[in-house]
């Protein structure tokens, strides 16, 4: 049995160490901070690992199911960033300073 720290987890896990860092304060991967630093054991990681293997098996992950032909129809779009970006312009305006013609010089020559 090996501890590893943040780092080393993640490097074993093949995940990036803020990912890890979330899933350890939130108790979904097995991990102690007696410290300042989070702790974690090789041994928890594996069966970590393993019971991720599980849960895909038990979801039928498989290709054949996985196919899904409803999703290769064509759809409009709708929504999304035309509308933002036209709320977006409409709150520009509303912040923009109003501007006026600057005065031509009344100076006489």
């Amino acid at each position: 049995m090996q501890s590893l720290n943040l780092q080393q987890a993640a490097a074993f896990l093949h995940v990036h160490p803020i990912t890890l860092l979330r899933k350890a304060q939130t108790g979904e991967v097995p991990a102690a901070k007696p410290g300042k630093c989070w702790v974690f054991l090789d041994v928890d990681l594996i069966e970590y690992l393993r019971s991720q293997y599980s849960q895909r098996a038990s979801q039928g992950d498989t290709e054949e199911t996985a196919l899904c032909h409803s999703i290769n129809e064509k759809t409009r779009r709708s929504g999304g960033s035309k509308s933002r970006s036209q709320a977006l312009n409409r709150y520009n305006n509303l912040l923009a300073l109003p501007t006026t013609k600057k005065p031509e010089s009344t100076k006489q020559d």
